[in-house]
């Protein structure tokens, strides 16, 4: 909000949350290890603010400080009341354990993916350690976990038995996106075109597709499909952002296309050939989701998060196969038998949405054990903390 930029995937999640819970929460700002608990007046305030935009954001938040400073806490007898922190925000701060247990906070996270530790050539310098340190925590004080995907909380488990620590409970709950219409109308352009959404990061593996497009269009020229590209500028991306800056020969045939609203974005999905989703690693999958709403085939690579949310609808590509994706490409042109079948597969999917990921969140919330009956006894919590704080 404070940037302009438009909401990321977490920072939907985050939204979808506020909407669900802010009128009966207080808000907690972290930042550099200091917690403040707002009160209930000018919680509200801090939310409402969120909630109209970036625009009004800044000069809202500005007349806000000196109410929020001196009414907040950093401190308070919470009862076991529920902390929820969806989108890792100060996760990594090393008195976050302590700090939830001297509130007498039942600590709930929703950890959207641990990519930085999985593949930390994907991300910025120093983030695998960051994150390290945000999962210790979130083992070490959690009274619940929920998991976007069943492959998030599997790698979470994969990383908990390395550290020789148990799982607290969790909870597997696809998340959402915005509502996407079961038949939105599709964008017509001058020729053929696909379609990448997301962050421009190294991960998502643009690089494959920009080189892949060089190709075709040094060979069919103007006959070549587009490649539509929607996303922000991320990291560890340089040479996809190189390319698109300064290649002279996907000029006119590559559209990048940073601040696409959510109407706008439907209507590009649903006139696509594909969508294209070539990532080396993810947690989710939300273009995926939003494509099969709207009768859009794709095609991507064979992650684990892919499969759980789509079954066997798309086709499955290794994110490394040039030649395979070009030869996808390249048949999705036509309505070949594979995007036949795809779309056939479509007509019966039906997507996750906030009302389903509610359903399963609020009885489980209300399920959580009581403080003096959770998982790790008060000794086992200081221990943790102690540890993750030395790293």
């Amino acid at each position: 909000m404070w940037t302009g930029r438009l909401p990321t995937g977490i920072d939907r999640v985050c939204l979808a949350y506020l909407d669900r819970y802010g009128s009966r929460a207080q808000a907690v700002v972290q930042r550099n290890g200091v917690f403040r608990i707002l009160a209930p007046r000018e919680s509200d305030r801090l939310f409402g603010l969120i909630r109209s935009g970036a625009p009004r954001f800044r000069r809202g938040l500005a007349s806000l400080l000196p109410a929020m400073l001196a009414t907040s806490v950093s401190r308070a007898d919470g009862r076991g009341a529920v902390y929820l922190n969806i989108g890792h925000t100060g996760l990594e701060e090393p008195g976050l354990p302590e700090w939830v247990e001297r509130c007498g906070l039942r600590a709930v996270f929703l950890v959207h993916d641990l990519i930085p530790i999985t593949h930390p050539e994907f991300c910025r310098a120093g983030e695998d350690e960051r994150h390290i340190q945000r999962m210790r925590n979130v083992l070490a004080c959690a009274a619940g976990i929920i998991g976007n995907s069943q492959a998030t909380l599997t790698d979470l488990e994969d990383f908990a038995r390395r550290e020789e620590v148990a799982v607290p409970p969790y909870l597997p709950a696809w998340i959402s996106g915005n509502d996407v219409p079961r038949a939105a109308p599709a964008a017509a352009l001058d020729r053929p075109y696909y379609i990448i959404v997301g962050t421009i990061e190294g991960r998502k593996n643009h690089v494959l597709l920009l080189q892949l497009w060089r190709s075709l269009i040094e060979r069919m020229g103007s006959a070549a499909p587009r490649l539509l590209i929607v996303g922000q500028r991320g990291w560890e991306a340089e040479h996809a952002h190189a390319m698109l800056d300064r290649n002279p020969v996907i000029r006119g045939h590559v559209r990048e296309l940073g601040n696409t609203d959510d109407a706008e974005l439907a209507r590009l999905i649903a006139g696509a050939r594909a969508l294209l989703m070539p990532s080396f690693a993810e947690g989710f999958g939300l273009p995926i989701v939003e494509a099969l709403q709207l009768g859009t085939p794709v095609i991507c690579s064979d992650l684990p998060a892919f499969r759980e949310i789509a079954g066997d609808i798309p086709l499955f590509l290794d994110p490394l196969d040039g030649k395979a994706w070009e030869r996808a490409v390249l048949s999705f042109v036509e309505d070949c038998p594979e995007r036949e079948r795809q779309k056939r597969l479509m007509r019966d999917y039906r997507g996750p949405d906030w009302q389903g990921h509610f359903a399963q969140v609020d009885p489980w919330l209300a399920g959580l054990p009581p403080l003096g009956m959770q998982r790790n006894s008060d000794q086992t919590v200081r221990q943790y903390a102690r540890a993750a704080r030395r790293g």
